[in-house]
């Protein structure tokens, strides 16, 4: 395990966690009265937006993303297309997920799927990033062992967190405390973030301090 790639790792962690600091502090000098509980739909798009800009760079600057077989214009703008396919079935997917878990059906829809396109751009958008519109690279990741490379687990750690977060972000919700932010859907997007954030310090802490016994081999 190469120490030069943990510190690549630490960097691109930390650009990705500056963004969603920037994320929330920019729209205080264009939208009145903004807040994270007052207008929170505008908080989360912004968060959403900024961490998809942002990796989608990072991950392209740094050459993460696996090499294309072909290099023709037709080639690379299918692959476009088919992530983007991927990103929008993914925020579906998370919405009826949402919604099976106890989410209003048809009330408070749009703060749902706004949740559900939070949750996409911390996990679905880094895979797309890291490995491509690939299921079969995604089920081999996400399956037991399935790691070849030190951005593989990180993907496994950020996304169990992120999704984890979201989950534990409910409970308060249904408590009688009256609280601002326990308005639908604030604390499960605060705590997907939260997740996420705690993600991107535990995934390079985890794989420096297990890196002797972590072994990648080519599948």
């Amino acid at each position: 395990m190469r120490d030069l790639e943990i510190k690549g790792m630490v960097s691109a962690h930390a650009i990705i966690a500056s963004s969603i600091f920037v994320a929330t502090v920019m729209p205080l000098f264009f939208v009145d009265n903004f807040s994270i509980y007052g207008t929170h739909l505008t908080w989360l798009y912004s968060v959403s937006g900024s961490v998809s800009v942002v990796n989608i760079t990072v991950f392209w600057l740094l050459g993460i993303s696996p090499p294309t077989k072909k290099h023709t214009l037709s080639y690379k703008v299918s692959r476009a297309v088919r992530s983007c396919l991927y990103f929008i079935l993914s925020c579906l997917l998370f919405h009826a997920v949402v919604v099976l878990y106890g989410a209003p059906l048809l009330e408070s829809a749009l703060e749902t799927f706004s949740l559900a396109v939070l949750l996409s751009s911390l996990t679905t958008l880094r895979c797309l990033c890291v490995l491509g519109p690939s299921v079969q690279a995604w089920i081999r990741v996400f399956s037991r062992d399935g790691a070849m490379s030190v951005w593989d687990t990180s993907l496994q750690i950020t996304t169990a967190c992120s999704v984890i977060g979201a989950w534990l972000g409910a409970f308060p919700i249904p408590l009688d405390w009256d609280r601002p932010w326990q308005v639908w859907p604030i604390s499960c997007s605060l705590g997907a973030t939260l997740g996420f954030l705690t993600g991107l310090v535990i995934a390079p802490a985890w794989i420096h301090w297990h890196r002797k016994q972590l072994t990648y081999k080519s599948k």
